[in-house]
């Protein structure tokens, strides 16, 4: 299906493209019809979440300061006109009631912007990744979800969070190489001196652990950042390989849920865990070739934000082929008025 806000192309003016992920916000603006563009701009501040869901009054807090740096420097684009927005928001399908019913109007009031896409951060990687073509991408950060199409709609798995799912994602990695240290700290079977080691070296003596994470409204990014050094103690030892292993497996387990059953489908692979290298995409590459021999493993074009300029100058064309829905993918008009820069 093709979707502009108002039935009509947005040729002039500028795109406004946002990742909102564990790590904070990423912005674009870009001018519509051509390949200029200012930023990414970071925040390093993740969103709030809340009674409704994800805060949208936090996220704009955040926003509006960035993208008026963002626009100050495009001034020579030559146009000021914000007519296009997407936003790729981390949790958008299960925590986006409030960003669905208050965004579009907040973006119009301080950008004057007409139409509003708001994406799940799956569908900004799976853009990112592999474009309008049918396959599926596992996205793998700090949380971890895999989503597929056949353009005609959207299927996802997992993606529920650190304390529901997440599995194989960078909190699920540091969480399993945790517990393995505080296993070898109480003599447990199952534990691992070198994962002990490195647990102290990063986060002091054990007994202080639950004190210093559980109260930390960032708790899952904390979590990822100790999966680095359970790939670092996979090759030498054999609980953090196995720790690896079973991420890896979960990570296929979601791929297949998602991906095509028919024809020849790729597969991408995106987000930042996948740097850990040959500790975790050894496994995980024998995993896929078992599960899904139909498909082909094909590199990320891009990344999440890439995916939301993506969006967004298809959007502003007229020319978006996605699937939309009320959950993933959605896009909504507002009459914003004037040049709020």
């Amino acid at each position: 299906m093709t979707i502009a806000g108002d039935g009509s192309p947005d040729a002039v003016g500028r795109f406004l493209a946002v990742d909102s992920g564990g790590s904070g916000l990423r912005v674009v603006v870009g001018e519509v019809g051509s390949g200029r563009r200012s930023g990414p701009l970071s925040s390093g501040e993740p969103v709030r979440t809340g009674a409704r869901g994800i805060d949208a009054g936090h996220l704009m807090e955040q926003l509006v300061p960035m993208v008026r740096t963002l626009a100050d420097k495009a001034e020579a684009f030559g146009v000021a006109e914000v007519g296009t927005a997407v936003i790729g928001a981390a949790g958008l399908a299960t925590l986006g009631d409030g960003l669905r019913a208050e965004l579009p109007d907040a973006l119009a009031r301080e950008f004057g912007v007409r139409t509003v896409a708001l994406a799940a951060d799956a569908v900004t990687a799976y853009v990112g990744a592999l474009g309008a073509r049918p396959g599926a991408v596992v996205a793998a950060g700090t949380g971890l979800i895999a989503i597929g199409t056949d353009l005609t709609g959207w299927r996802r798995a997992d993606g529920w969070g650190h304390l529901l799912g997440d599995c194989g994602g960078g909190a699920w990695i540091g969480r399993a190489g945790l517990e393995a240290a505080l296993r070898a700290h109480d003599g447990r079977d199952g534990g691992s001196g070198p994962l002990l080691t490195c647990a102290e070296e990063q986060f002091g003596p054990m007994p202080g652990l639950p004190g210093k994470l559980y109260p930390r409204p960032d708790r899952p990014a904390v979590l990822a950042s100790f999966a680095p050094r359970v790939a670092r103690c996979a090759p030498d030892d054999p609980v953090a390989a196995g720790i690896l292993r079973a991420a890896a497996r979960h990570m296929v387990e979601s791929a297949a849920a998602v991906c095509p059953a028919t024809g020849e489908p790729q597969v991408a692979l995106t987000g930042g865990l996948f740097k850990m290298g040959d500790p975790l995409l050894v496994p995980l590459h024998e995993e896929l070739a078992k599960r899904l021999p139909h498909a082909r493993l094909v590199a990320a074009e891009g990344d999440p934000l890439d995916g939301a300029v993506r969006i967004a100058r298809d959007l502003a064309a007229g020319a978006l082929t996605l699937p939309c829905d009320d959950v993933m993918l959605s896009v909504a008009s507002s009459k914003g008025q004037g040049d709020h820069f």
